[in-house]
């Protein structure tokens, strides 16, 4: 959920539709096209209207015959459909998880199409290669944003728009579904709503709730937003955004995804600014005080903070099966699951993720629990993937 996408510093350490497909005597070359999907209407599942929703998506490899090889990637909180890849027009930047997704990798494109979608409400809404519906779209009632006259939407209407988007290609089963953060959140719903279309699980850095923590973790990302009076209660769209309210919040989201060993190994207790001594010069910084608000600075200019907002509560009222028992939402997964997860995970708790599996496998169901090593913590479900190569490769088949 917290993963921060695309940023140098983040992605250092390794972040038959309308697409470039593989075949049999050419593998694809890496390059994908973006495209789109648009349901006329949609209700959510608070039983809300919302006319024209349009959502874009990209595919890797090719669909089979029998529609039988579809792998469904659903990215975390700050992430986009750009899960592997390069856009043709500048090359860059690659997938978040292009060390996984492509020609004799664990999941490999000659074998495997796989696709992703932008999520409703997706953060990035000012990124050129996003397509997305939420509070920045326009009201086709009103001709105006909607803002925070949008409805309120869940991980299980994500799932639906997903599935729907897949049903408009014939595809009526997964070979799997993977993701990671708020994607693991997406994935974990797909085998609880849909067990009879879903053959494989895999969960990455993620559980079966959003945990008391989890929710109050959410609600601190989200009061920088609130407070800042530019904000002016969601309507922001004919001024100015409140984008001080809005990098604080990025800010916060990157160092939760991450971990104090990558603070300290990578920082130490270096200035910003050789030439400024923060114990002489109160408005002098460290160095990763700096670094997290270059991070917050730059994701800020394509996301939005109702966006944000609206995130932050998907994600607060997630319960998988989208009930009132997490017990009996985790016992409909028939699928087995492979659950990766970190050790040092300073957003969802490891203890937290042994719970799901738990509550997966008390019925008999098989679960796979694998922990990915590294500094990064939470992160460490993105840039530390590769880890995993084996067990995926293994699962998948």
């Amino acid at each position: 959920m917290a993963l921060i996408q695309r940023h140098p510093l983040l992605t250092s350490a390794c972040l038959s539709i309308g697409v470039l497909a593989s075949s049999s005597l050419m593998a694809w070359d890496g390059v994908v096209d973006k495209q789109s999907f648009t349901l006329d209407n949609f209700t959510t599942q608070g039983g809300e209207a919302i006319p024209d929703i349009t959502v874009g998506w990209e595919a890797y490899g090719e669909l089979n015959d029998a529609r039988d090889n579809v792998i469904l990637i659903t990215h975390f909180f700050s992430g986009t459909s750009h899960a592997a890849g390069r856009y043709e027009a500048d090359g860059e930047p690659t997938g978040y998880w292009d060390a996984i997704i492509g020609p004799g990798k664990p999941l490999d494109t000659d074998e495997y199409y796989i696709i992703s979608s932008d999520t409703l409400v997706n953060l990035n809404a000012h990124d050129p290669n996003v397509t997305t519906t939420g509070p920045a779209s326009i009201n086709p009632d009103t001709g105006e944003p909607w803002g925070m006259d949008f409805p309120v939407v869940t991980i299980r209407d994500f799932v639906e728009v997903q599935r729907e988007l897949l049903e408009s290609q014939g595809i009526e089963s997964l070979h799997a579904v993977m993701g990671a953060s708020m994607g693991a959140l997406q994935a974990i719903e797909w085998a609880s709503a849909y067990p009879e279309r879903v053959e494989r699980l895999i969960s990455v850095i993620g559980g079966g709730v959003a945990d008391p923590w989890l929710l109050a973790t959410l609600s601190a990302w989200a009061a920088p937003i609130r407070l800042d009076s530019n904000w002016n209660e969601g309507d922001y769209y004919d001024g100015e955004p409140p984008t001080k309210g809005l990098k604080e919040a990025l800010k916060l989201v990157t160092l939760n995804a991450n971990h104090w060993q990558w603070a300290n190994d990578t920082f130490n207790r270096d200035w910003a600014d050789e030439g400024r001594d923060p114990a002489k010069d109160i408005n002098a910084h460290y160095a990763i005080e700096q670094t997290l608000d270059d991070i917050a600075a730059a994701r800020a200019q394509t996301s939005d903070a109702n966006h944000f907002l609206y995130l932050v509560r998907a994600n607060q009222t997630f319960m998988a099966g989208h009930g009132d028992s997490l017990e009996a939402g985790l016992s409909a997964i028939d699928a087995p699951a492979l659950m990766l997860y970190s050790e040092n995970d300073l957003v969802f708790a490891p203890e937290g993720v042994r719970h799901t599996a738990e509550l997966i496998k008390a019925d008999g169901t098989d679960v796979t629990l694998e922990t990915l090593e590294g500094n990064r913590g939470h992160l460490d479900g993105v840039v530390s993937i590769d880890q995993a190569s084996d067990t995926l490769r293994e699962f998948l088949k």
